[in-house]
C-alpha cells in the first residue's frame, strides 16, 4: 500500500470514518444515572448556571473545550480549497489537542469568506467553548478576524498559523543562536513570506529582542517606498528597495514561510558565518536539506518536515498554551504568555547542538513546561482568574501528565 492509499485508509477508520469522536465522562449504569444525567436531574445545574453564569465551568465541559475553526481559505500548502475540504485538517487538529493536552476539541467549518459573517458566527457560538483556535484563514483577513474576536470575547482566541508558528520559531532561534555564538540583539534576520506566519514571526522576534529584520513578500523587500502595503506589513517596512537576494546578503538568519526552493545556493553562500536557516515551506522547504549542507558546513538548519532534525511543528506550542490558558481561565492569550512559551520550549533542550536544538513533540515534558510557563505569565499579567493557585498548579500538571510515565520509566521528572 503506497502512502496516499495508507492516508486514505487511516481516515476511513476501522469502525467509522474520521479521527476523533466523543467519550462519556460519567457513568450511565441504570435509570438513576439517566435521571441525574438528563431529566429531571439536569435541571439542577441549569438553574445554578442561570443564577451565576460562572457556574458553567463547574457543571459542564466548557472549561476543557476548544473550537478549531476554519473557513478553508489557506489550508496547509493546499491553498483555498474550501471549508469542507479542510475538515480533515481540523479534525486532525482536534486529535492533537486531545492526544497531547487532554483537551476536548471539536472542529467547526464555516462556509463563508465574508469577515463579518465569520466573526458573527464565532461570536454566537463562543459560549459553548473555553477557547477558540482559528486555523487556516488566509491573510490579511485572518488578522482582522482574530483582532475583532479578541476584542469581543472574554475567552482565549488564538490563530495558530500565526502564533503557534511564531512561538516555535522563537524557541528554535534562541537555541540556534547559542550554537552560533551570536546575540539576539545583534543579528540581521531575513524573513521571506509576509502572510500570517511571517508577520507573527517578525513580531515575536521583535519581542525577543531582534532589532534588524528585513521582510520580503512576492514583490521583494517591504519598503517605505511601496504604496500598496497592507496595514499588517507596514510595521516591517524599511528604507531601500530590493529583492530576496538583497535581503539575505550579509544576514545571520533566514526564515522562510513561503515556497519551495526560493533560497538559492548563492544566497546561502552570501550569509554570515554560522548561518541559521529555518526553511519552513511545506512539503518542500525553501532550500533542500542535503543541498544546503553541502553548500555550508557551518549551517544551523530547521525545516517544517518530520523527516529531518529540528522540525518546527506547531504541536509543540498550541496544546500547552491552551492547556495553561484553560486551566487558569485566562481571558486571553497575550504577548507575555506567548513569550513565556518560547522560553519554556527553548529551555527543554539542555545543550543545543546542530542536530538537536528544537525539542521533539513526543517529549511528555513539553505540554507541562509550556502550560506552567503560560499560567505563570497569565497570573503575573493579570489575565488569569482571580485567586488562581499557582503554587499547586505544577503538582496538578505533574499528576495528570507525568507521574504514570515517570513510574514506568518512559520520561524523566522535570
Amino acid at each position: 500500500m503506497d502512502f496516499n492509499e495508507e492516508a486514505l485508509e487511516y481516515h476511513r477508520g476501522e469502525k467509522r470514518p474520521g479521527k476523533i469522536g466523543t467519550s462519556i465522562l460519567t457513568k450511565v449504569s441504570g435509570k438513576r444515572d439517566l435521571s441525574l444525567a438528563y431529566s429531571p436531574g439536569v435541571a439542577v445545574p441549569c438553574l445554578e448556571i442561570a443564577k451565576d453564569s460562572e457556574k458553567v465551568y463547574e457543571y459542564t465541559g466548557k472549561g476543557n473545550r476548544v473550537a478549531v475553526i476554519s473557513n478553508g481559505t489557506a489550508v496547509l500548502g493546499l491553498g483555498n480549497i474550501g471549508s469542507l475540504a479542510g475538515k480533515p485538517v481540523m479534525e486532525g487538529k482536534a486529535l492533537l489537542f486531545k492526544y497531547f493536552a487532554g483537551i476536548d476539541a471539536v472542529d467547526v467549518e464555516i462556509d463563508s469568506e465574508n469577515v463579518d459573517e465569520v466573526v458573527r458566527t464565532i461570536e454566537l457560538i463562543s459560549g459553548t467553548y473555553g477557547g477558540i483556535n482559528l486555523e487556516d484563514f488566509k491573510a490579511p483577513e485572518c488578522f482582522e478576524i482574530e483582532a475583532r474576536l479578541k476584542a469581543k470575547l472574554g475567552i482565549p482566541v488564538f490563530h495558530d498559523d500565526q502564533h503557534g508558528t511564531a512561538v516555535v520559531v522563537g524557541a528554535g532561534l534562541l537555541n540556534a543562536l547559542k550554537i552560533a555564538g551570536k546575540e539576539i540583539g545583534e543579528v540581521k534576520v531575513a524573513i521571506n513570506g509576509a502572510g500570517a506566519a511571517g508577520i507573527a514571526v517578525g513580531k515575536m522576534l521583535k519581542n525577543l529582542g531582534v532589532r534588524k529584520i528585513i521582510m520580503c513578500d512576492s514583490l521583494g523587500i517591504i519598503s517605505f517606498s511601496r504604496k500598496d502595503l497592507h496595514e499588517s506589513k507596514k510595521e516591517f517596512a524599511v528604507d531601500g528597495d530590493g529583492d530576496l537576494v538583497d535581503a539575505v546578503r550579509g544576514s545571520d538568519v533566514f526564515i522562510g514561510v513561503s515556497k519551495a526552493l526560493l533560497l538559492t545556493c548563492e544566497m546561502l553562500k552570501s550569509m554570515n558565518k554560522n548561518p541559521i536557516v529555518f526553511a519552513l515551506a511545506n512539503p518542500n522547504p525553501e532550500i533542500d536539506w542535503d543541498v544546503a549542507h553541502k553548500v555550508r558546513d557551518d549551517l544551523i538548519m530547521a525545516t517544517g518536515r518530520s523527516d529531518f532534525p529540528n522540525q518546527v511543528n506547531n504541536v509543540l506550542a498550541f496544546p500547552g498554551i491552551f492547556r495553561g490558558a484553560l486551566d487558569c481561565r485566562a481571558s486571553c492569550i497575550n504577548e507575555e504568555m506567548k513569550v513565556a512559551a518560547v522560553h519554556a520550549l527553548a529551555g527543554l533542550v539542555e545543550e543545543p547542538t546542530r542536530d538537536v536544538f528544537i525539542v521533539s513533540p513526543f517529549e511528555e515534558e513539553v505540554v507541562v513546561g509550556v502550560a506552567l510557563a503560560v499560567v505563570s505569565a497569565a497570573v503575573k499579567s493579570g489575565v488569569a482568574i482571580e485567586g488562581f493557585d499557582l503554587d499547586g498548579y505544577f503538582d496538578k500538571l505533574k499528576r495528570e501528565f507525568l507521574d504514570e510515565r515517570i513510574e514506568e520509566g518512559k520520561v524523566s521528572a522535570l
